[in-house]
C-alpha cells in the first residue's frame, strides 16, 4: 500500500474559488468511511489542481485519489474514536496563515480578495474551517502512529544492504561549513544625519502640505513600498518588527506617528485604516548609511577573531557563542543551515557565490578572511567562515552518509507503521465505495470490506 497525502492546505488557494462556482451542480457520494464522506467534488478538486501543477494526471489516478482519501478519512474517523482534538486558536492560526498567504499574492489588498472570491475574508475562513480541521486532526492521528519509531544501526545497516548496488544514490561534493557574524554598527554622525533628513520630511509633510505618497516614492529607502508611495497593504499585529507595530496600532485613521526607530533606520508612518488587528499603514523609511570606517572597524574585529580561532587561544564553537551575531547559526553551534533540506549539509552547487569561492582551496578546519555579504534581511554584514567537512562525489556508503541512510530508513519503518496500522483498521471499520470505481483494483482492499454498495 503505498500512503501519499496531498494535504487540503495545498489545495486552499485553487479549490476555494473552484469550489464556489459549482453551485448548481448535483454532487455524488463516492465512498463513505465511517460516518465521513468523499464526494465527486472532492476527486475534481484534486484532479483539476494537479492537472494545473502537472499539466495531466495518469490513468488510475482518480482510482489512487479515492485510495489516499479513504485512507485519509480512515485516520480522521479513528482520531474522532480516540478525542484527538486541535484548539480553536490552533485551527484559526492554520486558517489566517492561509488568508495571508493568499494576500500576500495580492499585495495585501483585501478589496481584491473579495471580488476575486465572491465572499468576505471571514466567510472564506469559514468556509474551509472543517477543512482545515479534519486535516490538523488527521495529520494528528497520523503522528500519533509513528511517533514511537526508530532504527537501530543495525536496521540503518539492513536497510542499506538491501538496496541494489547499481540503485545506489549518487551523492555530489558536500560540505558542512560554519561561521562567526558581525554586523557593522552605524556611528552617531550618520545617525544623526538620518534623523535630521526625515524629521525634515515630515516638517513639510505635515506643515507644508507635501504630498505623503510623492515624499515616499522620491526619499523612502524601502523600495518595496516607496514604489507605492510607501504602502505597507494590510498586514496583521505580529507581523512588523516590535518599535514599528507599536507606533502604527497607537494611531488613529489618517493621524501622523512620531519619528520612529527601528533595527531598519527611521520610520515615519500614517495610518490609513484599522480593521481589528489588521492595519492598511504607509510609511516613509530612512536608513543610515553603513561608512567605510565602520566596516572597517568590523573587519579588524574578525581578523583578530580569526587570529585567536588559528592560533587555538580561542575555539571557534567559543567565538561563535562570544561574537557571532546571527541568531540562527548561533543557535546551530555557527553551523550553516540548508534552506532546502533543513540540514547542515549543502551540495557545492546550492552555496552562495561568496561562499563558494571563499572554501574553494580551504582544507577541512581551515578559517576564512572576513566576507562581506547581505543577510536575508536585507543588511550588510560580515563573517569568517570554518570549513567543517568536505566529501569528494561519491556512491552513498555508510560510513560517509549514514545520517541520510538512517533518515530513510526512519521514513521506510514509520510508512510500514503507517500500512500495518491502516490493514489493521480495515475489517473494524465500516467502509463504503460507489459502483462507479468498482473496476478500480486500487480500491480492491476497501471494497472487499463492505456489503452494499453506493449506487
Amino acid at each position: 500500500m503505498k500512503i501519499i497525502f496531498l494535504p487540503l492546505t495545498a489545495l486552499f488557494l485553487f479549490t476555494a474559488n473552484l469550489s464556489f462556482g459549482q453551485t448548481g451542480l448535483v454532487d455524488k457520494v463516492i465512498a463513505v468511511v465511517g460516518d465521513k464522506i468523499i464526494l465527486h467534488s472532492d476527486i475534481e478538486e484534486q484532479v483539476q489542481f494537479l492537472e494545473a501543477q502537472e499539466g495531466s494526471i495518469p490513468e488510475n489516478g482518480r482510482c489512487l485519489m479515492i485510495d489516499q482519501m479513504i485512507t485519509q478519512k480512515l485516520f480522521l474517523v479513528q482520531a474522532n474514536i480516540d478525542s484527538l482534538v486541535v484548539s480553536e486558536e490552533e485551527v484559526e492560526g492554520q486558517l489566517n496563515a492561509r488568508i495571508d498567504q493568499i494576500l500576500r499574492y495580492m499585495d495585501g489588498n483585501v478589496e481584491q480578495f473579495e471580488a476575486y472570491y465572491g465572499k468576505s475574508v471571514q466567510a472564506v475562513k469559514e468556509d474551509f474551517r472543517t477543512d482545515i480541521e479534519d486535516q490538523m486532526i488527521t495529520e494528528r492521528q497520523q503522528a500519533s502512529v509513528v511517533e514511537n519509531v526508530s532504527v537501530t544501526p543495525a536496521e540503518v545497516k539492513r536497510f542499506f544492504n538491501e538496496i541494489p548496488k547499481d540503485s545506489l544514490p549518487y551523492f555530489n561534493a558536500e560540505v558542512e561549513v560554519s561561521e562567526v557574524v558581525i554586523k557593522p554598527k552605524v556611528n552617531d554622525a550618520e545617525l544623526k544625519r538620518a534623523f535630521d533628513k526625515l524629521d525634515k520630511i515630515k516638517n513639510e509633510i505635515i506643515n507644508d502640505g507635501k504630498d505623503f505618497g510623492e515624499a515616499a516614492g522620491v526619499y523612502s529607502d524601502d523600495p518595496g513600498s516607496a514604489a507605492k508611495g510607501g504602502s505597507l497593504g494590510w498586514v496583521k499585529r505580529g507581523e512588523l518588527v516590535p518599535e514599528f507595530e507599536a507606533a502604527a496600532f497607537r494611531l488613529e485613521p489618517m493621524e501622523y506617528s512620531p519619528i520612529v526607530k527601528t533595527d531598519y533606520g527611521y520610520h515615519f508612518i500614517q495610518l490609513i485604516e484599522r480593521r481589528g488587528n489588521t492595519i492598511n499603514a504607509r510609511h516613509i523609511l530612512v536608513k543610515p548609511e553603513i561608512t567605510f570606517d565602520d566596516k572597517d572597524l568590523v573587519k579588524a574585529k574578525l581578523d583578530t577573531i580569526k587570529n585567536l580561532i588559528v592560533t587555538d587561544s580561542i575555539s571557534f564553537g567559543r567565538a561563535v557563542k562570544r561574537y557571532s551575531e546571527d541568531d540562527q547559526s548561533k543557535n546551530n553551534a555557527g553551523r550553516l543551515l540548508n534552506a532546502q533540506t533543513g540540514t547542515s549539509t549543502f551540495e557545492v552547487r546550492e552555496l552562495t557565490p561568496e561562499v563558494y569561492f571563499a572554501i574553494e582551496g580551504m582544507k577541512v578546519g581551515d578559517v576564512s578572511d572576513p566576507l562581506e555579504f547581505v543577510s536575508p534581511q536585507g543588511e550588510t554584514a560580515y563573517r569568517i567562515i570554518r570549513l567543517d567537512t568536505k566529501s569528494d562525489p561519491h556512491v552513498a556508503n555508510l560510513r560517509d552518509d549514514y545520517s541520510k541512510i538512517q533518515a530513510a530508513a526512519t521514513e521506510q519503518k514509520k510508512l510500514k507503521k503507517m500500512e500495518s496500522w491502516v490493514d489493521e483498521k480495515v475489517g473494524s471499520m465500516y467502509i463504503n465505495i460507489s459502483e462507479d470505481y468498482k473496476q478500480c483494483p486500487e480500491l480492491d482492499k476497501w471494497a472487499n470490506q463492505t456489503t452494499t454498495k453506493l449506487r
